[in-house]
């Protein structure tokens, strides 16, 4: 579990000032994996009061930069944070639902999957997507 204090000393080793909305923002990305800007909004504001939609915008953008926190935006799906930054991981997504979980990398060291042709690119990364249905849509009974 990340306490405030370890999230006050990763603003500040990434240069950023500690403040009520970032760490707030940071809270409720870790406590809420892949959550969305509305929700993310609907957290800060029952822990800070008011705080304005363009001021969590701001938070989420500086802390992506920072590298403190991962944005996906999956295919059809608004864009979703996480703090699991370090590392190279995918993401199961429910067709039905939306429901998203991490998983872990494919095979081996970043990128894990190396591509057939790179052409001249010099490849640290691989996103990868897994569609299908996660286990409470899967034992749902299909509409008729």
């Amino acid at each position: 579990m990340t306490t405030t204090a370890e999230f006050e000393n990763m603003l500040r080793d990434a240069a950023l000032r500690v403040t009520a909305p970032r760490l707030a923002v940071l809270n409720v990305v870790h406590d809420q994996p892949h959550s969305d800007t509305d929700t993310i909004i609907g957290q800060v504001r029952e822990t800070l009061g008011a705080v304005s939609h363009q001021a969590v915008y701001d938070v989420l953008r500086a802390l992506t930069t920072a590298g403190l926190l991962r944005r996906i935006q999956p295919t059809g799906s608004v864009a979703r944070y996480e703090t699991r930054v370090a590392d190279n991981h995918h993401h199961l997504v429910c067709r039905s639902c939306g429901e998203i979980a991490d998983v872990d990398c494919a095979a081996g060291p970043a990128p894990c999957l190396t591509a057939s042709d790179d052409h001249g690119f010099t490849i640290d990364e691989a996103e990868v997507i897994y569609w299908g249905l996660c286990p409470a849509c899967s034992s749902s009974p299909s509409p008729k």
